[in-house]
């Protein structure tokens, strides 16, 4: 044992070294020290008059609570900044203006924040001081093994060591040394330890995880000492061995170089293994310069909601998950005192009062809490934004991103797989029986509906579909962002057309026209510029009209509008029903003609009218019509004002949302209540937030499905557990093993035919050489002599191998009509069919004497299994197989020639043209303009090489807000129309909407059309169901097909919609995704043969024409799969005549029920 481990003994088990170091067994449980170690072994030392109480500042929270004993534990920077944040220490703006003193200016009547000397200077003095505790701390984390490795939590640890970058000798004997330092600073106070070091393979120092002793920590140094480099970084593998020690309750990750594995495979396994564990991991990427290392190991890190720590020998990247929680708090407390001190500069005298008056503008431009700071430019002119897209309220936009429209509803997912118990009268019986439930794969669970289903817990299913989950879960909170800032934090998502906003400019609201006329500014610039017109209303006693009607959303209007805001002065009271008057009989008096109208008030407080009846009035005005009405309340504190002024209604903030809720509520709106701290209600906020809550609820459930499910499978384990120590009983492995069958005794007749076989020499005279035979039996008449070796001919009880015939050129049609002619089927090459013949089928048959049905006397030599409740014998001809097998081979390459053709030229974005009149229809909406250029070059391609090619009549038709006709008929396809249509072509603009149903009502109008082709990337404007009903109309008068192709299109739904409008019309889908990987896996097959089923194989195509014949070649790959393992295998060895199949390659047939077995075929009468 060396002297440091020695040591370490004497540090671990001598009382009389623990008080010399300061550190009594007492004093390591309840030790003081600085707040910033939170460290048990460490020495409290001295803490530089940070923890010191003066006379003066006896009661000083902040200082009484920096002297506080912390946790024996480690704690993270995230745990100890619960104790020690600026909240927690109440060190925010918050607190020091709660300290203040609000008093009224006698000159201007202006509310203002008296501080005293005393009060702003002890803040900043306590500012200063956590300021300097924040770098104490970070300086603390930047020492010894904390600056290589980081803080490591837990008390029992998994520790995972990349060996594979420390490929020279000095970078290994600095990697060891930082090691040893990990174990002797930081390990050695643990519980328990595991350490494992891998590369392309791990090599783990003990079986399990062991308890923390001198012994332990000497076996662990020594291992680090016998480290050697390794070549590759396989961590996945390394994480599926540790995952296994589930004593472990920390695990700790050092990887010096990238990972071999991708982040999304190690961060979705690792996700697995830890849900439902208290698993902390903490990632450490040692000296590692590549970048993408670092973002594996940082992302990774943040995935399973762990730590990550970067460290560099050259002072690098250095980055730290808890380094920066303290940068970032260090920070924030810098900026306050920046503020404090810019506020108060070279004000403080004697008196407070004079230097306080305009405390609370100040703090309006630096306090990073207010809402509504005032801009620099305040009266300078807009700067308008245009929306790229138009605004949807929530309840809108979860028609599209929701769970239920997403089809990740839980029910949605369960439903396959859930099944109704059923109750049944059995006459029999005489008595009703229900249904049993497999307990091993199947568990009750509770529907949506109050009743009980038998679901089938799939585990890989129910993983992927809570990572759906999660995803949906991170798309809802940016939704929750994106409604959180800018304007939509005052107004929310303004969603309408013509729009009409109502100003609340109350006297009461004197002191914050600046923060409405922000409001308004926000307003303007951000989501006015792509309205069709607007209007504003200012209304306080008398009603203030910026424009006697609404006018068009333009610049130069909304420059106007907001140069008329900055004229508006509070006065009055609150008379909001006149200014809905205002708006509805003028601004919106032709409202029955329009859509998508809205009315957007911003106000302070209740208004002067009873609440009903104002109710009323706008649950009137707004029925029937497409008129909304939006309150958007601003919550201030409304008192009296400075002119002794008192409202007409008072009513607290509480009351004041209930009323403007029901007001709301009758008018088919939705509320926005907010303030100076940010959002307190939105309706569009709150539907987000509650499908959150239903993800979160779904989780939870597939979590207890699965955990029911492992449950059981614990118990049925623990139920079948069966003693070792019992000879009379066989264990559950050597029941399923099949038993082999002795071979059966050879006869006279057997003997002779293998004596001939295996004596070439002796051939000639085969036919003449005889045996002496006698009868088994002694009752038998049959008289003694010679009997001549005469056999009947034998018949073939299977079906030959039929010679196929295939097209020599590509034909043009569907792939449904090529395969009804060229199937496996068809060709009659299915295996299963050609091993079972009509004469295997195994018979009994009664025999008089015996008075009953026996089975011949061998039949269990050949190999038999049970189909649809037939037995049957399977045989065939080795040498039939060999030409089975070419067969196939051809075969499959006329498929996989079939599928280049179909990604080779315009079919792989059109599909091939089939009829001989066709029209084709070309979205050219704005969302395909990155796309249009590609679209408009293949569209040529096609013009040329299908339809010119082929003589077909044609015409196109692009549509987008509205639809534009190449021609007004169908025309012949001749060169110069063909150039033509080109020339047209290359005029298209990408714009507007996708008006889908007028686009085909337009194509279906043509004489003698036959099919449309349609061309988008998404969704129509109008109901997909009416579109469905429209062109089913539409088809009555003629049959046309409508083939449809889905080009960039990611909703689920759109191109669920163009699956049936195919469909119903008789017309075939296509989707051109997966063409690179499908031509790259029909080029590898053609070049590398078909001897693996598993590599290449073809992406999953959604179209109709690929996805069939995609899916016959691995139906046609896995006969020609199990037809080379049988052919492969001596025949002529196991069964001299080759007729007949050997019985363990029975399992091989997909068709079977199950392999053959003795017991199960007791076919041995005699």
């Amino acid at each position: 044992m060396d002297t440091r481990i020695k040591k370490m003994a004497q540090l671990l088990d001598s009382d009389q070294v623990l008080e010399k170091a300061g550190l009594t067994k007492k004093s390591s449980l309840q030790g003081v020290h600085p707040p910033w170690h939170d460290f048990t072994t460490l020495h409290p030392g001295s803490d530089n008059g940070l923890l010191v109480t003066h006379s003066s500042k006896i009661h000083d929270p902040l200082r009484v609570q920096m002297k506080k004993v912390q946790s024996e534990k480690v704690q993270t920077s995230e745990e100890w900044l619960r104790n020690y944040s600026l909240e927690s220490l109440q060190l925010t703006l918050e607190h020091l203006v709660d300290e203040g003193k609000i008093i009224l200016n006698s000159r201007n009547g202006v509310e203002e924040i008296e501080f005293t000397e005393e009060t702003v200077t002890d803040f900043e003095s306590r500012l200063s001081e956590v300021i300097e505790l924040y770098q104490q701390r970070i300086q603390w984390l930047l020492q010894d093994s904390r600056k290589v490795f980081g803080l490591i939590k837990g008390t029992k640890v998994g520790l995972l060591v990349d060996v594979s970058h420390v490929s020279c000798r000095p970078r290994l004997l600095d990697f060891q040394k930082d090691l040893f330092c990990l174990i002797d600073e930081q390990l050695c106070y643990k519980k328990q330890l595991y350490c494992l070091s891998f590369s392309a393979e791990m090599s783990p120092l003990w079986e399990s995880p062991k308890n923390i002793n001198v012994h332990v920590l000497h076996e662990a140094r020594q291992w680090i000492k016998q480290l050697e480099p390794g070549r590759g970084c396989n961590l996945l593998k390394g994480l599926k061995h540790v995952f296994t020690m589930k004593e472990l309750n920390s695990l700790v990750l050092i990887v010096g170089s990238c990972p071999d594995q991708s982040l999304e495979i190690l961060s979705d396994y690792a996700q697995q293994c830890m849900l439902g564990r208290k698993l902390h991991l903490h990632a450490v990427a040692y000296d590692c310069s590549s970048p993408s290392s670092l973002a594996v190991l940082k992302n990774l890190a943040e995935a399973v909601r762990g730590r990550y720590h970067c460290y560099s020998s050259k002072g690098e990247n250095f980055d730290s998950s808890d380094f920066q929680l303290l940068l970032q708090e260090s920070r924030k407390a810098k900026d306050l005192l920046g503020s404090i001190k810019q506020t108060f500069r070279g004000r403080i005298g004697d008196s407070l009062i004079g230097r306080i008056a305009d405390v609370s503008t100040e703090f309006a431009s630096t306090a990073p809490c207010n809402f509504f700071p005032k801009p620099p430019k305040h009266e300078g002119p807009l700067v308008i934004q245009t929306p790229c897209v138009l605004a949807k309220t929530s309840k809108e936009w979860l028609k599209t991103y929701g769970l239920k429209a997403k089809k990740l509803n839980l029910y949605q997912v369960l439903a396959p797989n859930a099944f109704s118990p059923v109750e049944e009268f059995v006459p029999i019986l005489k008595k009703t029986v229900s249904s049993t439930l497999h307990e091993k794969a199947m568990i009750q669970f509770e529907w949506y509906d109050g009743t009980v289903k038998n679901i089938h817990v799939d585990l890989p299913v129910l993983y992927n579909y809570q990572k759906l989950l999660v995803n949906m879960v991170r798309i809802y909170e940016k939704r929750i962002d994106w409604l959180s800032v800018a304007s939509r934090r005052i107004w929310g998502s303004v969603c309408e057309r013509r729009v009409v906003i109502l100003v609340d400019v109350s006297v009461t609201n004197s002191m914050y026209i600046i923060h409405i006329q922000h409001s308004l500014r926000l307003l303007l610039e951000e989501q006015m510029s792509n309205k069709d017109c607007f209007n504003i209303i200012a209304f306080g006693s008398d009603i203030v009209p910026w424009q006697l009607e609404l006018v068009p959303s333009q610049p130069e209007n909304l420059q106007k509008a907001w140069r008329w805001v900055l004229s508006l002065q509070c006065k009055g009271s609150r008379n909001l029903m006149s200014a809905l008057r205002r708006a509805v009989e003028i601004d919106f008096k032709d409202k029955d003609k329009h859509k998508s109208q809205g009315l957007y008030l911003l106000t302070t407080g209740i208004p002067d009218q009873e609440t009903h009846t104002v109710s009323a009035y706008v649950a009137e005005v707004c029925r029937g019509f497409d008129l909304q009405l939006h309150v958007c309340l601003f919550s201030v504190m409304e008192e009296v004002d400075s002119n002794g002024i008192i409202p007409a209604r008072y009513a607290n903030p509480t009351e004041t949302a209930i009323a403007f809720k029901e007001i709301v509520q009758r008018a088919n709106g939705r509320f926005h209540w907010f303030g100076e701290a940010g959002i307190f209600e939105s309706d569009d906020i709150t539907i987000i937030v509650s499908e959150m809550e239903k993800a979160n609820k779904y989780s939870q459930k597939c979590a207890f499905l699965a955990e029911s499910l492992k449950q059981r499978s614990v118990n049925q384990s623990v139920k079948t557990f069966i003693p070792e120590g019992d000879p009379n009983v066989l264990t559950k492995k050597e029941k399923r093993r099949p038993q082999k069958l002795p071979s059966p005794k050879p006869t006279a007749l057997s003997l002779a035919r293998m004596y001939i076989k295996d004596n070439h020499d002796a051939e000639k005279n085969a036919s003449r050489r005889v045996q002496t035979w006698r009868p088994t039996s002694a009752k038998a008449e049959i008289p003694p002599g010679p009997v001549y070796q005469k056999y009947p001919k034998v018949t073939c009880i299977g079906k030959s191998v039929p010679s196929v015939t295939l097209p020599n050129k590509e034909e043009i049609c569907s792939s449904k009509e090529w395969l009804s002619k060229y199937s496996i089927k068809k060709l009659k090459l299915e295996l299963p069919r050609l091993l079972f013949g009509p004469g295997c089928i195994h018979q009994r048959k009664t025999v008089a004497l015996l008075h009953k049905k026996v089975s011949a006397k061998y039949c269990t030599v050949f190999p038999s299994v049970e189909i649809d409740g037939v037995v049957k014998h399977l045989q065939f001809h080795p040498k039939e197989l060999e030409i089975y097998t070419e067969q196939l081979e051809k075969v499959l390459r006329c498929y996989i020639e079939r599928i280049q053709w179909l990604l080779s030229g315009s079919r792989r974005l059109f599909g091939t043209i089939l009829e001989a009149n066709v029209c084709l229809l070309i979205d050219t909406s704005g969302s395909m303009d990155p796309y249009l250029p590609h679209i408009m070059k293949e569209l040529t391609s096609l013009i040329w090489e299908q339809l010119r090619k082929n003589k077909v009549r044609f015409n196109l038709l692009r549509f987008a807000e509205n639809t534009e006709t190449w021609k007004e008929c169908l025309v012949e396809a001749t060169d110069e129309t063909c150039h033509n249509a080109v020339q047209w072509v290359s005029t298209f603009h990408a714009h507007g909407n996708t008006c889908t149903l007028v686009a085909l009502q337009k194509a279906l109008s043509f004489q003698g059309i036959e099919a449309l082709y349609v061309l988008t990337d998404g969704k129509p404007d109008t109901s997909c169901s009416l579109i469905l009903t429209e062109v089913e109309r539409l088809r009555k008068k003629q049959d046309i097909k409508i083939h449809t192709i889905s080009f960039h299109c990611a909703d689920r739904g759109a191109n669920e919609f163009l699956k049936k409008l195919a469909s119903q019309t008789g017309g075939r889908y296509h989707c051109s995704f997966g063409d690179v990987d499908g031509q790259l896996a029909a080029h590898r097959m053609l070049t590398e043969g078909f001897d693996d089923e598993d590599d290449p194989v073809f992406p999953y195509f959604e179209g109709d024409d690929l996805k069939k014949l995609t899916q016959e070649v691995a139906k046609a790959r896995g006969f020609l799969k199990q037809a080379k393992f049988l052919r492969n295998k001596d025949l002529h060895f196991l069964f001299p005549s080759g007729m007949h199949l050997q019985r363990d390659m029975v399992s091989l047939l997909p068709v079977l029920h199950r392999p053959w077995e003795p017991e199960n075929n007791p076919c041995t009468y005699s």
